[in-house]
């Protein structure tokens, strides 16, 4: 089968014109072809129909290659052009040349036309290749992979542009920030695939929702931004909802599953008066959390003054600095003291957090409710065990005490990590260290949040031979009868309890009773917040196991730790 060429011939002989084709046909082409022969048809024709090449002669009456090659120039396109002459001087051939043609031929040779168009056409089709190339990696430049939106990148320079515009003139552009409520469900069930679907589909929508001057834009994950271009804030507010309905009536398809999606939208006007790009993008977000704190699939205005954008604004800062401390080693330990009050059990220590913020130390309090709320504690959790592990196997290395062993606290966000384990199993391998060494403090609360995995966890841990101790027991509403289901060591009981023990009666019959009840179920009891020797005596005429607190030891620096002449912080 012939191989189809599109071929348009400048020539003002027909029987030139019959050679050439007759030429093509000889060498397996079947043309697709027109001849023309003066200026205004071959920009019509240009302008109407491709080409895959084109075959000038040179001379024509008020017509040459050189105004073929000039009006091909100016029309800017990549085509083949091959000058056919019966008389043309070396010269001239090489203007031509130099002017854009791709080769000549002479026609009393017009053996070299065929694999002149042949070379031409390869060599083509390796410029076109390289340009979808440069297009391609020019477009993911700005562009999502996935989703094919403008990408994070090319929104903040866009949201550069808006805010440099708006404080010249007298328009109001406003941003919106989504976060999709249900997509970790989509990916959690179906896996990545369908969460990878599942955002197409839903950008395609979103994209054609929006007005054509207006930008989407996917951050990453399930967030995406736009920006609504030269648009009052009541505008705004319809088109968020517009898009939430969207959304929310959208029914996502996987594998006969169906699944509704929601999505809370922040809204920030941009206004002379506005913030950076950088504190737009901040405070959209912001709103945003405040919309899915309100029970999702909400819109949030953000309002400077208000409270609640102020506390999270800090706690956005917060997650910010501990992704820093984390990546910088900015975390240390402190350790303190937990004694025996029947003098039979040895004394241990309980591993505390701290954080180097310049020249002070930062308390947990301070930054932990940050940590949980942008899901940061399984890597503050897991620094703290391996930091605790290679320092405990150096101590041991050092010293005959065998019996010693430390608590270590973990989060309920640790407790819900089906990894964790693994982990632990081979740091305690990789520190040879003996699991007895090791105790493990799971608050009350995040005991029961986690119930079935707290309860797995405990049981895998303690199969391996570590210890356990339940925190901060009787803080919440306590149930006495899932300490039946928990394998635990340690009872340990909240200091809220113990700070006014010799005051407070009802307080110390609770103390009594949970001593009785952790006892009667063969736990150690520790008491915390032991903050005078007189709680100390009063706890040891109870039957505590144990004490710590302020009147034991203060929480002191780990051997090696550098923090002398700093300041600590906190509000807890």
């Amino acid at each position: 089968m012939k191989k189809v060429l599109r071929v348009l011939i400048v020539e003002d002989s027909e029987d030139d014109t019959l050679l050439l084709l007759r030429q093509l046909n000889k060498g397996g082409y079947q043309t697709e072809h027109l001849r023309i022969d003066n200026r205004r048809t071959l920009k019509k024709t240009l302008l109407h129909k491709t080409w895959n090449v084109i075959i000038t002669d040179h001379n024509m009456p008020g017509f040459d290659s050189n105004a073929v090659l000039g009006i091909i120039k100016n029309i800017n396109l990549d085509i083949p052009v091959i000058i056919v002459s019966g008389s043309i001087g070396e010269d001239v051939a090489v203007d031509a040349m130099r002017a854009g043609a791709h080769d000549y031929i002479m026609k009393d040779n017009l053996t070299r036309l065929v694999p002149a168009i042949e070379r031409e056409l390869r060599e083509a089709a390796i410029r076109r290749s390289q340009r979808a190339a440069e297009a391609a990696i020019e477009h993911l430049a700005f562009h999502d992979g996935l989703t094919g939106l403008v990408n994070r990148s090319e929104f903040e320079r866009r949201l550069e542009r808006a805010v440099a515009r708006v404080k010249k003139g007298k328009t109001v552009d406003v941003l919106l920030y989504l976060d999709l409520d249900q997509f970790k469900v989509v990916n959690d069930t179906c896996g990545h695939s369908a969460g990878d679907q599942l955002l197409k589909q839903l950008s395609a929508l979103l994209h054609a929702r929006i007005r054509g001057r207006d930008t989407l834009a996917r951050l990453g994950g399930d967030e995406f931004c736009v920006l609504l271009e030269n648009c009052s804030l009541k505008q705004a507010k319809i088109i968020a909802d517009d898009l939430r309905l969207l959304v929310n009536e959208f029914r996502f398809v996987w594998s006969n599953r169906f699944f509704s999606i929601g999505v809370s939208i922040g809204i920030v006007t941009i206004d002379k008066s506005s913030m950076s790009p950088d504190e737009l993008l901040s405070a959209a977000d912001l709103a945003c959390y405040a919309a899915k704190d309100q029970g999702r699939n909400c819109i949030q205005i953000y309002k400077n003054e208000d409270a609640g954008m102020r506390r999270r604004r800090k706690e956005m800062d917060w997650a910010n600095r501990i992704d820093i401390a984390l990546e910088n080693n900015h975390f240390l330990l402190y350790q303190q003291l937990i004694i025996p009050l029947n003098g039979e059990d040895s004394s241990h220590y309980e591993y505390l957090l701290r954080l180097k913020d310049k020249r002070r130390i930062v308390l947990p309090g301070t930054f932990i409710a940050a940590a949980e709320r942008y899901q940061k504690m399984s890597a503050i959790d897991r620094w703290v065990i391996d930091t605790s592990f290679a320092y405990l196997s150096n101590m041991k290395s050092s010293s005959s005490n065998e019996k010693h062993f430390i608590s270590i606290n973990l989060s309920g966000q640790s407790l819900s990590d089906n990894s964790l384990f693994d982990f632990v199993q081979t740091l305690l391998s990789k520190y040879k260290l003996i699991p007895k060494s090791i105790c493990f403090e799971i608050t009350e609360t995040a005991a029961i949040a986690n119930f079935r995995t707290a309860i797995d966890f405990v049981n895998r841990i303690k199969e391996l031979g570590c210890l356990i101790a339940l925190d901060d027991f009787g803080c919440g509403l306590s149930s006495f009868s899932y300490l039946k289901t928990l394998d635990i060591d340690f009872l340990k009981i909240d200091g809220s309890f113990i700070r006014n023990i010799e005051k407070n009666p009802i307080d110390r019959a609770i103390v009594e009773s949970i001593n009785n009840i952790g006892h009667i179920a063969g736990f150690k009891t520790v008491a915390e917040y032991v903050e005078t020797q007189k709680i100390s005596k009063t706890l040891k005429e109870i039957g505590i196991d144990y004490a710590q607190g302020y009147a034991i030891q203060k929480p002191q620096p780990l051997a090696g730790e550098k923090v002398a002449n700093e300041k600590k912080v906190s509000t807890v």
